[in-house]
């Protein structure tokens, strides 16, 4: 199966978003679109577009007279009182829109200790959660999740993981060469998702893009029955558009 994918600008999209919160942040009264195009520097129609996602998560409100304050979400991020559960909340929301609009289970996963963890999901009746039947753990070189967070590492990082968890064949499909994972990992353009055509299990294809926030190594991804593996380009193109939201929270968080 070829894909070809648009470009990942979720940092891009995250360091022009802070900057808008910062500027309007220092505005307690309020500050305008034109005012912030002028402060930022940002392009007028790609502000409208950061705005619009910021209205949409919270972060931002219009007031009389079209002026831009902050928000109740980056109050609820921004206090040190229940920010833990703020953030996961926060997280939860992004995540079923986004199962809802791509029509596939969505995760966000990270890489804590030396080891491949989920953090939160998102899944449905008709958008069913990959069945585990061997622990991400111990998987890491046969799911999307798992290569791209591999991906995020250095050499030296994938081998030691590699070194402690062994390439078992899951599926047909699966990779269990390390030579061969490792020159894959090198050569992915960080462009384009990391895939899982029923490498990990039967019946299932992934698609996963990571967002790394500040030291941090994590990802997003979705999981498809192999049935609706048509829609596995379309649903991993809607996941680059929609990491934006995922990492600016976690940006604000830290």
């Amino acid at each position: 199966m070829a894909l070809q994918h648009e470009s990942m600008t979720p940092y891009h999209s995250v360091q022009d978003a802070l900057r808008v919160l910062e500027t309007v942040a220092r505005h307690g009264t309020g500050v305008t679109d034109a005012e912030l195009a002028r402060h930022t520097g940002i392009d007028p129609e790609r502000l409208t577009g950061l705005l619009r996602m910021l209205r949409r998560e919270g972060y931002v409100e219009q007031v009389a007279g079209g002026a831009y304050v902050t928000g109740d979400a980056l109050a609820r991020l921004g206090s040190a009182q229940g920010r833990e559960q703020a953030l996961r909340d926060k997280l939860q929301h992004t995540l079923d829109r986004l199962r809802d609009s791509v029509g596939a289970a969505v995760y966000i996963s990270r890489y804590i200790d030396g080891e491949v963890r989920i953090d939160q999901f998102a899944a449905g009746p008709a958008t069913p959660v990959v069945n585990e039947w061997v622990d991400f753990r111990f998987s890491a070189h046969a799911t999307a999740i798992g290569k791209s967070l591999l991906g995020q590492l250095d050499h030296n990082g994938r081998r030691d993981h590699l070194s402690r968890h062994k390439m078992a064949r899951l599926t047909s499909r699966t990779i269990t060469n390390d030579k061969v994972l490792l020159s894959r990992l090198e050569s992915q353009p960080p462009t384009v998702p990391h895939l899982d055509l029923q490498e990990y299990a039967v019946g299932t294809v992934c698609a996963a893009v990571p967002i790394t926030a500040d030291s941090s190594v994590g990802c997003l991804a979705l999981s498809l029955p192999v049935e609706h593996a048509h829609r596995l380009r379309q649903a991993a193109d809607a996941l680059n558009r929609s990491a934006a939201p995922v990492l600016l929270s976690l940006a604000i968080q830290s």
